[in-house]
Order: C-alpha cells, then structure tokens, then sequence
C-alpha cells in the first residue's frame, strides 16, 4: 500500500501569500463536453465516408497556391473553434494529401491504411501514452508486436526490436547494433575514428542505408556498393572479391545488407548466400526489407525471403503491405542483449525499479533511439488481430498477381516496354520511342489530373514509369484502366 503525504503546515511566523492561480484553473478541456462529442461523431462518420467513396474522388491533386499561402500566416494568439478549423481542414488540407489510400495510387511503395488501424489511432490519441518506457499496458502491447513480427519472419522467440517511424530508422538501429558488435562500449565512447570500418550492399539499396552510416559517425564513404546481376541482385563473386581487397588493405568488414525487395525493381538479394558470407567474415548480417519481408506472409513468395530467418537484424514497415497506417516501422534484433546495451543509459531520472510505474524493464528507449515514443504499437496489434497473417498474405499475392498482369499488358503492346524484371509487385515499364522528357510529362500529366499516381525511375540509363502495387484496394479494372490511359495519350 502507498504512503499517504500530509503537507506541512505553514510557519506561523511567516505570512500565506495570496495564491495568483483562479478558483478555476486553465485547462484545455471544454467547459461542455457535448458540442466536441457532437463534432467527433461528425468527424468519423466524414472520414469513414471518404474512405468508402475512395473511387469517386481524385487519386491526387497538386495545392493551388492560393490554398498554399494560407499556410503562411503568422502564430495565432488568440483561439478558434474546433468547428471551424474542421472545416478549413475539409477544404483546404483534406483535398490535397499525398492519395496513396486511392486504389489507383501506384507510385513509390505507399500503403493503403485500413479503417480499422484508422480507428485505433483514434484511440492511441484519446491514451496520450508516452510508450519510450514505464510499466503500462503500451509497452506490453508493443511486446507482443515484436514477438508476432519475429514470429512472421521465422526468427527465434529471443528476439528483440522496437517500432520506430520507418525503415530509415530501422536501419540506423541496425547499423548502430551491427558498429556495437563490432567495437563493443569502446565504440560508444571514443567513437569509430581510425577503425576503418566498412559495410556492403548492393547497388540498388535504399538511400537509407548510406545515410544510416552517416548519421552513425562511420561515414558513407565506408559502404562498398556491390554490382547487380541481371535480376538485380547483389553480385556475390564481386562481394567476396571487395571483402578480400578491403582486408588487404587492413579495412575491417562489419556489415553486409542484404535487400528484401529493392526499391527499383523489387529485387530480392540472395539471403542465405549473404548469410553464409557475414558469418564467414564474421560481420553482422542485416537485412533491408522495407516492404519485402513481409513476402514471408505468403506460402508462394516466401522462398524468395529463404535466409532471412538468419539475419543479425532486419529492418521493415508494417505500414506497407501490412496495410497499417503511417507510421509504423520496426527493427528485430536477433540478439536482444546486443540491442540493449547498443542504447541503453544509466540516468536516475529514469532508474528503472523493480515494482511500481518504473517497472517492467528493459523499456524501448533501451532498445532505441527515441524517449517520447506515441502508441503506435496499437494500430499494429489492432491491423494483425482484425485481419490475421493469412488475409494479409493474400493481399501479398493479390498485388503481385496484379504486377504479373500489368507486365503482361506491357509486353503485349506494341507500343509499351518492359524495362526490369517483374519478380514481386512493381513494374517498370515505357513508351517505345519515348525520351526521359516524354515520359516525365506523361506521368505528370496523369498525376496532376488526378487519374492515376505511378512514380518514375532510372533502369539502365533511361527514365521508366514505375508502378508499385501494394493497396489492398487496387483491382484488376484499375491495372486495365492504367494501360488503356497511357495508350491513349501516346
């Protein structure tokens, strides 16, 4: 049982001042609470309609300026209703988002969301919690995310991980576990200076990988980027061929990152050869799969992850083809310990205890780099328990399937070309005859009037329409619609 605490009195030789503070004291909160309830049920009954009327409405549309400038007013001072603000956001905000919920949004690889991960971000407000640490029901539902993740990607039930934004973070813990493995605390002292350190991937990794060296003191100078083969994998012959020249020259390989579905092409990097190598050269194996590890939902694509299961760490979003709303990143660390002491700090503000609020260690902010963490963790928990693994691996080869139907499109027009290989949910595809110019025209011109979102992006020296499928609301109409647009314009 707690202790009560009595205040002491006031000394009688000394004067009570007369307290500045109201009889009511300033709160946020509305004196009645009916007109803002009234204004939450508008809200979702709003936004549950948007969702559903998804296909009458643009996939996206460029802010006019006039729109734009409206965000360029000075700091308010004085209060606006919550009514109206609503409203400008209906009008002015709501209009012109990025449209990756739209079924024919196929640029960059962007999640749809779920109404139901929509919901629970809804209820993660109203909780407020602080989810960096303490012993609430926040850090035990982020728990089971992390088991259940480790669970999908087949790793064994010690591991470790934390959610963080996005794969750029998750592969910054990642190296930051990776430089703890290999320096030890001596690293997290005196830095890495005259280490020599170096750490390889393919040339086709995200930009998050060289900036995560960056940011980690190692320098981006420190990443041997590996040549392709023809599916756009890392070469391993090249591999070895750059680990032995870099110990020659007294360079200690730390890293190896191996990709799970590339961002260009959606390429998978083999695994367990990567596997095999790290733990020849003892370095630590990480594994990028921003959307592509989650191929281990389906029973026909998960070959292509074979080897995953052996990575030191892995790196991906749950809100890709999991479908959860942004955002919602993770990292697994196959040595939980590693993670741990890559982080962790002795501070007494934040002294863990073996009973009480400051309970339940280790808390994620000793497993990353955050404190004040939101409760992303439920939207997770909510997506994985409404829908299940099996519904969200047929959405994995539902939006595969969809790819394989578009290059089909492609290669049997005689006006349109496949540029890379189809081996997941993207396609890279052009206009015969078409220059760089054209094709960024075209691609601007069916986003700016809002009928369909691809993206672009460079295959052998030329400029590809990119179209990543990874909405579970695209369908089969919408890949037709695509192709029978772009031949009409050309």
């Amino acid at each position: 049982m707690g202790r009560i605490y009595t205040p002491f009195p006031p000394s009688p030789l000394e004067p009570i001042p007369k307290s500045p503070i109201p009889a009511r004291m300033s709160t946020l909160d509305p004196a009645d609470w009916s007109a803002l309830r009234a204004l939450g049920h508008k809200m979702m009954d709003d936004m549950v309609n948007h969702l559903a009327g998804l296909r009458e409405r643009p996939v996206w549309q460029p802010m006019p300026e006039a729109t734009r400038a409206g965000f360029t007013a000075p700091l308010p001072a004085q209060p606006s209703a919550p009514e109206t603000l609503y409203e400008t956001f209906q009008s002015t905000i709501q209009p012109y988002v990025t449209g990756n919920t739209h079924p024919r949004f196929m640029g960059w690889v962007h999640g749809g969301g779920n109404p139901v991960s929509m919901l629970a971000e809804f209820l993660a407000g109203a909780m407020n919690a602080n989810c960096g640490g303490r012993n609430h029901a926040g850090i035990v539902v982020e728990r089971q995310v992390i088991a259940w993740a480790a669970e999908m990607l087949g790793l064994p039930e010690s591991t470790g991980g934390v959610l963080l934004t996005g794969s750029s973070m998750a592969n910054f813990v990642a190296v930051l576990c990776a430089r703890f493995y290999a320096l030890g605390e001596d690293g997290r002292r005196q830095g890495v200076a005259g280490r020599k350190l170096v750490a390889y991937a393919s040339a086709g990794v995200h930009r998050c990988v060289p900036d995560a060296l960056d940011m980690a003191g190692i320098g981006t100078s420190a990443l041997r980027l590996i040549p392709v083969d023809a599916q756009f994998r890392m070469d391993l012959a090249a591999l070895r061929a750059a680990i032995a020249v870099d110990r020659a020259a007294g360079h200690r390989p730390f890293l190896i990152v191996g990709t799970a579905g590339t961002v260009d092409v959606g390429a998978f990097d083999d695994l367990a050869s990567l596997a095999d190598i790290a733990q020849a050269e003892g370095a630590w194996f990480h594994v990028d799969g921003a959307f592509g590890a989650l191929a281990t939902l389906s029973p026909r694509l998960k070959p292509l992850t074979n080897g995953i299961a052996r990575a030191d760490s892995v790196a991906f979003d749950f809100h890709k083809w999991a479908q959860v709303t942004y955002d919602a990143g993770c990292v697994l660390v196959r040595d939980r310990e590693i993670e741990r002491a890559t982080f962790t700090q002795a501070t007494n503000y934040l002294a863990h205890a073996p009973r009480g609020l400051a309970g339940g260690a280790p808390w994620p902010c000793d497993l990353g780099p955050d404190l004040s963490r939101g409760f992303r963790a439920l939207k997770v928990w909510m997506t994985l328990s409404a829908y299940g693994s099996g519904a969200l691996g047929r959405i994995v080869d539902d939006t595969c399937a969809l790819a394989q139907r578009l290059a089909g499109l492609v290669e049997a027009s005689a006006r349109l070309e496949l540029r890379a290989p189809v081996k997941l949910n993207i396609v890279c595809f052009g206009v015969a005859g078409y220059s760089d110019a054209q094709t960024a025209e075209l691609v601007a011109d069916l986003q700016e009037e809002g009928l369909f979102a691809p993206s672009t992006t460079m295959i052998g020296g030329r400029l590809a329409i990119r179209a990543a499928i990874v909405n579970h609301r695209t369908r089969a109409e919408d890949i037709d619609a695509l192709v029978a647009e772009i031949l009409r314009r050309i």
